[in-house]
């Protein structure tokens, strides 16, 4: 393997496609681009919306390659495209890699179905910043049936592809510690013929987690509780026994998120050799990974899967574009019931009812995030509009979905 030398360092990099890393134990960075002309997902004239992974064989376009000229026509175009992926690893200068990702979404929550339920002002504004409605929880959602048939259908898909197909196994798997990502990778992969050597094993990464977000449909259960839930995945080391990363009062922008997915994929381009490798993830995660790697915008819908064919350059440090820090900021919602309307021209359009109750102290710490003051968002100040009140609330956990028959009593 051409990388054995490298030991990823770096938990941050600005919006150049780039993150820090070692290199013979210098500083250096890998910059990620995605390799065009293989998915159909990388076309600009692909609709994302109707787009089905399951009727398309995962986007794979069929065309030939120039490292498979001359091999016999009965291959199936994945044996084709494998060969061209061996090509252009073998052809790559040495400090070059190239790795096919598949990023799954998890299945349907009962987070997405609430979002669904209630429409998305109500959920941004209210419910998502509740556990539940006391018929229905949300926090750190589990899979719906809906959402269990979801995964249910990719692991059909997955079987008849590596039967039929002859796809490349996945050689490492990863997936986000959050409830609905942990039953969606165990009901897509497990039971599936594969190779000893390339069991399902997967390795649970904090980084492949949702955005951070005020909602509680983010908020990580305990390490013990996945280890006892999951007792053969693998925990990375970087996990903590609780979440240290959500407080309920804070969430972070863009470029934090951005960050994260950056230095997730250092850890997993300089530390795995495999070229096949799967994430089970969330929308917005998804989303900021295709962002890194310079993918057009491709929002999955529940439960399906996008492969990116990845290309990574490793550099010296002074190669290295500049870091932009990310950060975390206060947000606030509507505390004492959904909001009463909606206004365009705010932003998320929450408008909140008039409220009476005390503020605590603004001096409140903020958990797991050091020296960082925040009101409790339970009773976070708003400012009135014409007798109302309008706060802003963070995006959706979630793009949500068509689901509509969840009954919420």
């Amino acid at each position: 393997m051409k990388l054995f030398l490298l030991v990823s360092t770096a938990l941050a990099v600005d919006a150049a496609n780039a993150a820090s890393i070692t290199v013979d134990n210098k500083p250096g960075y890998i910059k990620y681009t995605t390799v065009k002309g293989y998915f159909l997902q990388d076309e600009p004239s692909t609709n994302a919306t109707t787009f089905n992974y399951t009727t398309s064989n995962f986007g794979l376009i069929n065309r030939t390659y120039p490292a498979t000229e001359g091999l016999c026509a009965n291959l199936t175009q994945w044996q084709l495209f494998s060969r061209q992926v061996d090509a252009l690893n073998a052809a790559a200068p040495l400090n070059t890699v190239y790795k096919t990702v598949f990023m799954g979404r998890h299945g349907e929550g009962y987070h997405n179905a609430a979002e669904s339920y209630y429409g998305t002002p109500a959920w941004n504004c209210y419910w998502a910043q509740l556990t539940g409605n006391g018929s229905a929880t949300w926090e750190d959602a589990k899979l719906t049936s809906a959402g269990v048939l979801q995964a249910e259908i990719a692991h059909n898909f997955w079987k008849h592809q590596i039967e039929v197909q002859k796809i490349p196994y996945p050689q490492s798997y990863y997936t986000s510690p959050l409830a609905r990502c942990l039953a969606t990778a165990n009901l897509t992969f497990a039971g599936l013929d594969l190779p000893v050597y390339y069991p399902f094993k997967p390795t649970v990464k904090e980084y492949l987690r949702e955005g951070i977000s005020i909602h509680t449909c983010d908020h990580r259960g305990n390490l013990s509780t996945i280890a006892q839930s999951y007792p053969s995945y693998t925990l990375d080391p970087s996990l903590t026994e609780v979440d240290q990363l959500w407080n309920g009062v804070t969430a972070d922008d863009d470029t934090a998120h951005e960050n994260r997915m950056l230095a997730l994929l250092d850890d997993v381009f300089t530390n795995d050799d495999h070229t096949w490798i799967s994430f089970t993830s969330h929308s917005g995660t998804i989303a900021t990974l295709l962002s890194v790697l310079g993918h057009q915008p491709f929002r999955l819908s529940t439960g399906a899967v996008i492969p990116v064919l990845i290309e990574a350059e490793f550099f010296p440090a002074s190669d290295a574009p500049k870091v932009e820090d990310g950060a975390f900021t206060t947000s606030t919602w509507c505390h004492n019931a959904p909001p009463m309307t909606s206004l365009k021209d705010v932003e998320q359009g929450c408008v909140c009812s008039k409220t009476t109750a005390a503020l605590p102290s603004l001096m409140t710490q903020a958990s797991g995030v050091p020296g960082q003051t925040a009101p409790l968002n339970e009773y976070t100040k708003t400012t009135e509009v014409e007798g109302n009140s309008v706060s802003t609330s963070n995006v959706p956990c979630e793009e949500p979905t068509d689901y509509q028959n969840l009954v919420f009593l």
